[in-house]
């Protein structure tokens, strides 16, 4: 059965879940420890004790909700040795469950020409919309020149490029952090992204902490960039996050959720409670993304 979305009948898009499972394979070495870290970080059992959703239960979770999901695995071998989860499959799977899973992709910026040629061959042939960058778990400053070779190609297909920005809960509280360096996530390093790519859209992940104020500044002085307010449990955003997504950010702020971690219900329910104003929360919810999007 052909499935189609239909945006007008959804409440939401989530534009920030995750692919966890490796592709094809079991998990690697250290694998278990690492989602045991993860499930332990966002007090969530997923991941604890047993596999992660798959990309089809994914889709089901959402279709019951009427909620629309950017998704997208990471590419993180070079730096943590798991195998990812192949950029190809999550977009078959996303092509089957199309009335609700919008596909991205992930590409290490090492991989060079080659990631380059992927990323082309992506949006051409499996319709991938955006790519996921995790500078932390990627090893690498969103602004070396290394990466730029990936970002002309991204820029030139017309798609998304989305940063993971501050803190993470990889890697959180296990010995030397597995290796994972924090500094490599500060927004700013993006804002020279944004200048050297004025026309592709860019979005950073999550409030930024601790440098959320750098990912305000960056999004409201670069009109390509967005923020999407993933990652943490609404109840506990800063208030000069939810100051700025009420006002002059509340045309660039997005929802998502960072599934399987935080839960739409939990994010959904506590979003509600935030001091925002009627008319914005629409935008935040669905209106930005289906814009950004282009749906």
């Amino acid at each position: 059965m052909t499935r189609t979305m239909n945006v007008d009948e959804l409440i939401a898009i989530d534009f920030h879940t995750h692919a966890e499972e490796p592709c094809k394979c079991s998990r690697d070495d250290g694998y278990n420890e690492f989602q045991a870290g993860m499930a332990k970080y966002f007090k969530n059992p997923a991941g604890a004790d047993g596999m992660l959703p798959t990309v089809p239960q994914t889709a089901e979770y959402f279709r019951e909700r009427k909620i629309g999901a950017v998704i997208f695995p990471v590419d993180a071998e070079r730096e943590t040795g798991f195998h990812r989860y192949s950029n190809e499959e999550v977009a078959e799977l996303a092509a089957e469950n199309a009335d609700v899973l919008i596909p991205f992709a992930s590409i290490d910026p090492h991989k060079g020409k080659a990631g380059a040629r992927e990323a082309r061959r992506l949006v051409r042939d499996y319709g991938v919309k955006g790519f996921k960058f995790h500078p932390t778990m990627q090893g690498f400053f969103p602004n070396d020149r290394m990466a730029y070779t990936l970002y002309e190609a991204i820029a030139e297909e017309g798609a998304i490029s989305l940063f993971h920005t501050g803190q993470t809960g990889v890697g959180s509280g296990m010995r030397g952090g597995m290796g994972m360096r924090l500094k490599y996530s500060n927004p700013m390093h993006v804002d020279d992204v944004a200048v050297d790519f004025p026309d592709m859209p860019i979005v950073l992940a999550h409030p930024s902490f601790p440098w959320t104020e750098e990912g305000l500044s960056v999004a409201q002085h670069k009109p390509n960039v967005y923020i999407d307010m993933s990652g943490w449990a609404p109840k506990y955003f800063p208030p000069i996050f939810v100051k700025y997504a009420n006002s002059i950010l509340k045309k660039k702020m997005l929802f998502g959720s960072d599934w399987p971690a935080i839960t739409p219900d939990r994010w959904v329910s506590e979003f509600q409670d935030l001091d925002l104003k009627e008319e914005v929360k629409p935008l935040i919810l669905k209106e930005n993304a289906r814009r950004l999007l282009k749906i």
